[in-house]
């Protein structure tokens, strides 16, 4: 395994020398001889105005009128995955659909990788480009498997050749409503505002990754790594430091409890502030069913929330429905083809959602064979 190198200096600001000595110090890990760099949310409301709203919540000033000009700006799409059946399905779905994607009018979508952080390769490779890289040492992501997904990062950001000059960190359980533009402006790198992604009201667990001398915690964007389209160059930066924060929060123990499951999303936050990188926040990058009700004018669906209704076509979320669509359905293989509609009445995104894990599912070769 290569060792992988330091963070060098701040993009858009200085990394002063106490911090980077807290930074050599967060490297320092017994259990790994390494002085290196080593979900799903909500929006918080039923958006109705999704496509009536501005959707740019947080912009610097000199890009809010701009538009880009010129040749395309394509990026990389690179999403991190495990050779379980459940990520892989997620896989296949999500790979079908930025094949349907790409070429359209409108998009800047580039190559596509499956950084694959199990250590070897599976039965994928010949369906989906796929880069293979170590996962963390045995016990050292503490049953917490989302802790690979910056060494995974790391990894494929040093030894893969990346053609794209720009990046989009997606997941398995993306599905692409239409053609994706490089939403990126200048050095500021495009992301989804998690509303439970809220440093000031963690101010003082904050405060033990970044020190009080690099600014306000209201410098650190309510976003998590993913989706997020960012210059190649700027995350080279930030992937060190965004894998050893994840690391170091993992081994405090009231971080651990205080963030749980999106502690590794605290942490790109926070190593993005580090570097001095502030993301343009754009709520139309996606939409999460059943608490999204509309498409708008979005691009992406998350399917992370399992979707329960009557056959009234009312939600009954917290109560497994008459009617349901829950990834978490199928852990040991993936949902059969040709699902059922909900019932009348349920919202349009999640009537989108199933027939385009519908069609999906119609037209992958194999998919009755779960691979």
């Amino acid at each position: 395994m290569n060792v992988p190198r330091k963070a060098p200096g701040g993009t858009g600001g200085r990394i002063s020398s106490f911090l980077l000595l807290l930074i050599a110090i967060i490297s320092c890990f017994a259990t790994y001889n390494l002085v290196s760099p080593f979900i799903q949310s909500g929006t918080g409301d039923e958006s109705d105005d999704t496509d009536q709203s501005d959707p740019i919540i947080s912009m610097p000033g000199e890009f809010k009128k701009s538009t880009v000009l010129g040749p395309k700006r394509l990026f990389h799409v690179a999403l991190t995955a495990t050779d379980a059946s459940y990520s892989k399905w997620q896989c296949r779905i999500m790979y079908y659909w930025y094949g349907q994607m790409r070429e359209r009018e409108g998009s800047e979508m580039g190559g596509f990788t499956r950084v694959l952080h199990s250590g070897k390769p599976d039965n994928l490779m010949d369906e989906i480009p796929t880069f293979v890289v170590d996962p963390l040492p045995a016990g050292m992501d503490r049953g917490y498997i989302v802790l690979n997904r910056p060494w995974a990062f790391v990894q494929w950001l040093q030894k893969a050749k990346i053609e794209e000059d720009y990046i989009l960190m997606a997941e398995p359980d993306h599905v692409y409503i239409k053609p994706l533009p490089n939403l990126s402006r200048g050095e500021n790198p495009a992301a989804f505002p998690f509303f439970y992604i809220t440093p000031a009201q963690h101010e003082k667990i904050v405060r033990k990754f970044y020190p009080e001398e690099m600014g306000p915690v209201s410098n650190i964007d309510p976003i998590g790594n993913s989706p997020v389209i960012i210059k190649k160059s700027i995350l080279e930066k930030i992937a060190p430091t965004w894998m050893n924060i994840s690391i170091k929060m993992k081994e405090d123990e009231e971080t651990d409890k205080a963030f749980g499951w999106v502690l590794e999303m605290y942490a790109y936050a926070i190593a993005s502030a580090l570097h001095g990188v502030q993301h343009i926040l754009r709520k139309d990058f996606m939409i999460q069913p059943p608490w999204d009700l509309k498409l708008g004018n979005s691009y992406i669906i998350h399917f992370t929330y399992g979707c329960d209704y009557n056959m009234k076509g009312e939600l009954t979320y917290g109560k497994i429905g008459e009617w349901r669509f829950d990834k978490r359905s199928y852990l040991s293989g993936p949902p059969p083809r040709n699902l059922s509609l909900p019932p009348p009445g349920v919202p349009e995104s999640v009537v989108t959602l199933v027939k385009m894990v519908n069609e999906a599912t119609a037209n992958i070769p194999g998919w009755e064979n779960g691979r």
